[in-house]
């Protein structure tokens, strides 16, 4: 007998076995499946059988307990992820073209195991999933605690526990998980009394485990020329010209010592987070969302993920309340990237009541993608490239949204617009865009293209961010933001509103933002001279990027000076702050000002108390007009 032909018995076979219940409808539609633990040794085949066979679910529960998920007989797909990397992966959950489905764990933990895809929600509608907890089995990253270092030698000693497995080869290591291995990689410090990133782990991390080959070791590798463009840093060119610098050697199982490293040796006592090369790193983020409206993640906590907590393109109206990402087990490392990110996503994104803390990257990043136009195919139509390499597969809209033409040089803000026709798919790169209306008559080879329809209203609500690698929040956004009720303590930037073209190529100016009634407290411990909310662009010119945004009622309680990093921007209200020194560290950066200003206009200051220590207020460039803090 095959699963195919026999459906129907398996189906009777399962019901008799006790392994879920079903609700039909008058058509024999089941429209409710509840599970039990009778499946929790590897749920994957029983959850995903009942997926497959019935588009008219609106409910699957399970009952409470501790369910295991394993990649062996998952749904297997090949799926496009932005920022991350793509490839073929299973999931149990393959959730296409469903409408009106809650999933309740009710209270129940979901524990996967190896590179899996736990929710690939597509082209749906109206999805809520609740009450779960969702953690890997073994972990993506590994840690290792610093026990000694030798300046003499240049070396430093690192203990590994038997949760993290490894082998040595070639004087380089792997840590060996089940479906899975990585290098030592990208690797941060923690402090072990804070749980957080180390203070100034920038002077001793990244480990620098490559570095140049000489010339003597190449030949005419400077010679290669590609016809077309070509993204350096993408995985199957980033390794060119680059070799391994350092050396590992094992004293003792469990005991290695590292050479060759080129920053500060990491502290004794602090432990050392690695998870492998970048591009190689984000595997499994725990939620993919993609063309889908509404989705709701409630009572959710993600302690771990090989990748993103949640990365949604493409889609409308995301609602995370009391959606939490937090390490488990003692590991130091929630998520291996951001906790919650959003591409191309319109409608409202709504973050709310939720802790985001250890994660390897931001706790939110919003943002839209820029494509290079490469052809001018005819008086309305345009041959685009995805620039980075983890935009691949990315479409930028649906038929009638009206896209931005865009040329940074001139100004970050679209010179024209036009309506999509249609979107013909050529490859992961290329594809070729049919407009409604003809070309602007000064479009150029190189300019660019946003869709101006796909940016949503933000609300960040209520939660906690800490403890992380990276920003709190960041956002590019010309809607409306409005970020509340919020305690923030990064490593690097609270909140960074950016135009990242140079290398990410995400668009999104950013417009009508108001940051109000948050704490943050010591945010830039990590080494970077940076504010702890600043405004920035790649491009170096003096447009407007930032417009109508205000700064009030919050606390700013900082070990260092640099509270604020205005740049390219027209109107700021910075009102009813205060300001003082929490003394919690070492001031890295005594010499800045409090405030930095430059390329701006109508920036105002009201009512802020200040206690810091800075001796001068605000630093600005001469094309600011003389401004008073107060």
């Amino acid at each position: 007998m095959t699963f195919r032909t026999y459906t129907v018995i398996l189906f009777f076979t399962f019901l008799t076995t006790n392994f879920y219940s079903n609700i039909t409808t008058e058509k024999n539609e089941v429209t409710e499946v509840v599970f039990t633990t009778e499946i929790s040794e590897d749920a994957t085949p029983s959850v995903l059988a009942k997926i497959l066979e019935n588009k008219a679910l609106t409910s699957i529960k399970f009952e409470k307990g501790t369910y295991h998920f394993y990649p062996d007989k998952g749904f297997e797909k090949f799926v496009f992820l932005s920022n991350h990397g793509d490839l073929l992966t299973t999931t149990p959950f393959p959730l296409d073209d469903f409408k009106n489905l809650t999933i309740d764990g009710q209270g129940s933990s979901f524990i996967f195991h190896g590179v899996m895809l736990p929710f690939l929600i597509e082209n749906s509608a109206n999805i809520t999933v609740k009450n779960v907890t969702i953690d890997w089995s073994e972990a993506f990253h590994s840690e290792g605690l610093i026990v000694a270092n030798n300046k003499e030698e240049n070396s430093f000693d690192m203990q590994i526990s038997d949760e993290y497995p490894y082998e040595i080869r070639n004087e380089q290591i792997y840590f060996i998980k089940p479906y899975y291995e990585h290098e030592l990689g990208q690797s941060i410090l923690y402090d072990t009394k804070r749980k957080g990133i180390a203070f100034n782990t920038e002077a001793a991390t990244q480990i620098t485990s490559k570095g140049k080959i000489p010339k003597t070791n190449r030949n005419h590798t400077d010679k290669i020329t590609y016809k077309y463009a070509y993204d350096k840093r993408a995985p199957e060119y980033k390794n060119l010209g680059a070799e391994y610098i350092i050396k590992v050697k094992q004293l003792k199982p469990g005991l290695v010592r590292v050479f060759g490293h080129r920053k500060e040796l990491p502290p004794v006592g602090e432990i050392l987070t690695m998870k492998g090369a970048q591009g190689f790193n984000r595997v499994s983020p725990a939620f993919s969302v993609k063309h889908t409206t509404g989705f709701k993640g409630t009572n959710v906590t993600i302690h771990h993920a090989g990748g993103m907590g949640i990365i949604a393109e493409n889609s409308s109206d995301l609602i995370l309340d009391n959606f939490n990402v937090t390490p488990s087990k003692g590991r130091m490392v929630s998520t291996t990237a951001d906790a919650t990110h959003f591409v191309g996503c319109r409608g409202k994104v709504v973050l709310k009541n939720s802790k985001f803390t250890n994660q390897l990257d931001d706790a939110l990043n919003v943002h839209g993608t820029y494509q290079s136009i490469v052809d001018i195919l005819s008086e309305n139509s345009i041959g685009v490239r995805m620039e980075h390499h983890q935009q691949l597969g990315f479409k930028i809209g649906n038929k009638k949204d009206t896209l931005g033409f865009v040329r940074l040089s001139n100004s970050f803000f679209a010179y024209d617009k036009a309506t999509i026709k249609n979107i013909q798919y050529i490859n992961q790169r290329y594809q070729i865009i049919t407009l409604n209306e003809e070309l602007p008559k000064d479009l150029k080879i190189g300019d660019l293209i946003e869709n101006l329809d796909a940016y949503p209203d933000v609300l960040v609500q209520n939660c906690i961010i800490s403890n992380n690698r990276a920003r709190g929040l960041l956002i590019s956004n010309p809607k409306k933001t409005v970020i509340e009720n919020n305690f923030f303590s990064t490593e690097m930037e609270a909140i960074l509103i950016p135009v990242e073209s140079g290398h990410w190529f995400e668009s999104g100016n950013a417009a009508n933002v108001i940051i109000r009634n948050n704490i943050f407290q010591d945010n830039q411990h990590s080494g970077f001279n940076r504010g702890v909310i600043r405004f920035a662009t790649d491009d170096d010119n003096k447009n407007i990027a930032f417009r109508n945004i205000e700064i009030s009622n919050n606390t700013f309680n900082q070990f260092d000076n640099l509270i604020l990093e205005i740049t390219n921007t027209d109107g700021l209200l910075f009102k009813e702050n205060t300001i003082t020194n929490s003394g919690t560290f070492p001031q890295l950066h005594p010499q800045n000002a409090a405030i930095h200003i430059n390329a701006s206009q109508n920036i105002k200051f009201e009512k802020n108390t200040y206690s810091g220590k800075a001796t001068e207020m605000i630093k600005s460039d001469k094309n600011v007009p003389t401004i008073q803090f107060q």
